[in-house]
């Protein structure tokens, strides 16, 4: 069983915002695979389906992004999962615009949402996928001011492939494991 993980804010004023693209992944794998993400448990929404005949569940925590760790803590001891089975989609600044990258574990990069995570369930080693919203051009620019703001006309396109993308690379790591989506998408041969 895994327990797949997007990371956002919930409410309509967050919806579309940068800070959100893990939401919008979330979204995107739900859709494909035929998974409602609509029952409120645990302080997340969740939906639950099989994915090459093996249990997943999706969550997409409502305890704001820098609290997400609460939600995930809590699903992961119902479902009684330890942190090889966790996979959580998240946004980077220091990726380029629709780049993406998957690890098996790893630090917070400074995301507070992973730091949330990583302090909650008391470990690193848990897998994530980061997509790329790139940093401001303007260097005074407030962090906080462009994860919440809205993607521009040009970034639109590279994060609608990218949304795809990701979609496609936790499928291909819940059924072909993570070894085999990090060589296919970390390496952009999409």
């Amino acid at each position: 069983m895994w327990l797949v993980v997007g990371l956002g804010n919930p409410g309509p004023e967050y919806a579309g915002t940068r800070h959100n693209v893990g939401f919008m992944v979330l979204d995107r794998l739900a859709r494909e695979l035929n998974i409602k993400v609509e029952r409120l448990f645990m302080r997340a929404l969740v939906g639950q389906g099989q994915v090459d005949g093996q249990k997943v569940i999706l969550a997409k925590p409502l305890t704001y992004m820098n609290r997400s760790g609460e939600a995930v803590v809590a699903l992961m001891g119902w479902y009684k999962l330890e942190p090889s089975r966790l996979l959580v989609i998240s946004d980077d600044l220091d990726l380029p615009p629709g780049r993406l990258r998957l690890r098996k574990c790893g630090g917070d990069g400074g995301h507070r949402g992973l730091r949330s995570i990583i302090e909650q369930v008391g470990s690193r080693e848990f897998a994530r996928l980061r997509v790329g919203i790139g940093r401001p051009a303007v260097p005074d620019y407030e962090v906080v001011d462009w994860v919440l703001g809205r993607f521009t006309e040009e970034e639109k396109a590279l994060i609608e492939k990218a949304v795809d993308d990701a979609s496609r690379a936790v499928q291909v790591a819940l059924t072909r494991g993570l070894d085999t989506a990090m060589n296919i998408f970390n390496a952009g041969r999409v």
